[in-house]
């Protein structure tokens, strides 16, 4: 593969930033708090943090992730969106150059939001997965114009198929097992892998799924058919994965 030219070296260094904004969305967006103004603070102290505060990484690094202020214990959080979005963008750059290897990032970058925030929350905001789909729509049209009318059967099909695994678990169990934001999500998964990779992206995210259930199961977590783990997070991984590598059968 061709050695990294400015368009790769840009977005090497915009994936830290990025995993920092993307942070940033996973705290704030299910609590309806603004994006785009209002200061980060220390959530111990309090205390409104500055620019020196906030450079994505070094700023953890450098201060052994404690507040700068009061010396409180930062957690993981954030270093470990930043390094995710830095991970994401390597893997992307492994496989594509150019304006593709934007696309893949871009992508992995929001489902990494997504995932993020349905596994802390158990929420997949409509803000986040609808512009999702109308994005790969519009990426088939432009990019892939072949691909269109595979892009568009495969969010109907995502949509409707989940829901209606989620109507019947409902009449047969009494309760809700999917969320319609799973569905929602799936459409997002079809509007850019297609039809076609649909049953990829389901084998994907229910072995991932189940391997996640027995890690938790071995590390202690009592699980019961009470329980719940949020799809989305598995969904949102195998969906950029076949993205990225194609359908299991290809």
């Amino acid at each position: 593969m061709a050695p990294l030219g400015l368009a790769e070296w840009y977005l090497v260094a915009a994936a830290l930033p990025v995993g920092s904004f993307v942070g940033v969305v996973i705290e704030r967006l299910p609590d309806g708090m603004t994006l785009a103004t209002g200061r980060s603070r220390c959530a111990a102290c309090g205390t409104a943090l500055t620019a020196r505060d906030l450079v994505p990484l070094a700023s953890w690094l450098t201060t052994r992730g404690r507040c700068r202020h009061c010396g409180a214990w930062l957690g993981w959080f954030h270093p470990g969106v930043e390094l995710a979005a830095l991970g994401i963008a390597a893997l992307s750059l492994g496989l594509d150059r150019g304006a593709d290897a934007w696309v893949d990032a871009a992508l992995g970058w929001w489902l990494l939001a997504l995932g993020w925030i349905d596994w802390r929350r158990t929420v997949l905001p409509d803000v986040l997965t609808l512009p999702l789909i109308v994005l790969g729509v519009v990426a088939a049209w432009a990019l892939a114009p072949d691909e269109l009318r595979d892009r568009v059967a495969g969010a109907a099909c995502g949509y409707l198929g989940l829901w209606l695994v989620a109507l019947i678990y409902r009449r047969l169990r009494g309760r809700d097992g999917l969320g319609l934001g799973d569905a929602k999500l799936l459409a997002a998964a079809g509007a850019w892998v297609g039809a076609s990779g649909l049953p990829s992206v389901l084998a994907g995210a229910a072995l991932a799924a189940l391997a996640a259930a027995g890690g938790l199961t071995l590390a202690g977590t009592r699980l019961d058919r009470h329980s719940a783990l949020p799809f989305g997070p598995f969904l949102a991984a195998a969906t950029w994965l076949v993205w990225l590598f194609g359908p299991i059968a290809s």
